[in-house]
């Protein structure tokens, strides 16, 4: 599940909890909408974790420089 999935699950579980007045038998569709919005809080922060992993900065080597005189000439 990428960031916008998590986005989703977010906006849709908002949706249920806040903008509708749905009465379903079985159901609390306020609680279910809590759920999604905290699974997809979770998403989020699962996916920068690792993306912030995959991310790391490793500093390349300088490469050695060694200077020879190959002329023979002494200096």
């Amino acid at each position: 599940m990428g960031i916008g999935g998590c986005i989703a699950l977010i906006a849709v579980g908002a949706i249920l909890t806040f903008a509708t007045e749905w009465e379903v038998d079985s159901v609390n569709l306020d609680l279910v909408g809590l759920i999604m919005m905290a699974v997809g809080i979770i998403g989020i922060a699962t996916f920068t974790s690792i993306a912030r992993r995959r991310r790391a900065i490793v500093t390349p080597v300088a490469p050695t420089v060694v200077d020879r005189n190959d002329r023979g000439t002494g200096f």
